[in-house]
């Protein structure tokens, strides 16, 4: 199996270079960087790195700003087996190729792996076993857990839906009426800046507040406006 990387970014000059240098040693057979009109040097730095290490394939291309959109842009544009979503500020685990090739040599269409937050403590370790035992439960993954589907499977969903979010969500629930996901223990790490900055009990509520009131049937498009805070 040939397995792509596809990394949505927005202003990530801060984390980028970490994450490209992270995923270089893993084997994976391409890297895409989808950026969605940054405004700082998040460009630069990836066009920068793919023309420093020319043995890996490496491309950064342009979409219209949103991760559903960008991330869609890189998966149509990859050409291996396997497409991996991954935040700009996650890191896969070192083992991510052996993981990701024995799951899907069983009858899984696609997974996701656990999350730990950086640094793995206090809240940021409750919320992160919160998250994984959650998705376990309900088969539903989020974006942090970087999902990762077969190509042929993203073709028939036509990728992500062009909604300004809950995107994760939404392909999760059309994903397992086509088969198995794969709930991996192997742990992604992912920054807990977001949930600092806006303070960690109110991001819960908030996003718990959001998924349920999507659940009820509300527009995403009618929840952007409440999102901000936290996106």
């Amino acid at each position: 199996m040939k397995i792509a990387v596809i990394i949505p970014a927005l202003n990530e000059e801060a984390t980028l270079a970490k994450t490209l240098s992270h995923v270089t040693p893993l084997g994976l057979d391409e890297i895409i960087v989808v950026d969605g009109g940054s405004q700082d040097q998040t460009p630069a730095i990836a066009e920068s790195y793919f023309q420093t290490h020319t043995h890996i394939t490496g491309h950064i291309i342009s979409a219209p700003r949103g991760r559903a959109r960008q991330m869609n842009a890189g998966g149509w544009m990859a050409q291996s087996d396997i497409l991996v979503f991954l935040h700009a500020d996650t890191l896969l685990p070192k083992d991510a190729r052996r993981a990701i090739e024995h799951a899907l040599e069983q009858h899984y269409i696609g997974g996701r792996f656990d999350v730990r937050f950086e640094p793995d403590r206090g809240y940021g370790w409750l919320i992160s076993r919160m998250m994984n035992w959650r998705s376990r439960w309900s088969g539903i993954c989020t974006g942090d857990q970087a999902i990762f589907v077969r190509k042929p499977i993203f073709r028939q969903l036509n990728g992500f839906s062009d909604i300004p979010l809950m995107e994760d969500i939404d392909f999760s629930y059309r994903a397992k009426r086509l088969g198995a996901i794969a709930p991996l223990r192997e742990k992604v790490t992912t920054s807990f800046r977001r949930w600092e900055q806006n303070g960690p009990l109110r991001t819960i509520v908030h996003m718990w507040t959001l998924r349920f009131l999507y659940w009820l049937g509300i527009s995403p498009h009618t929840l952007q406006q409440f999102y901000g805070a936290v996106r």
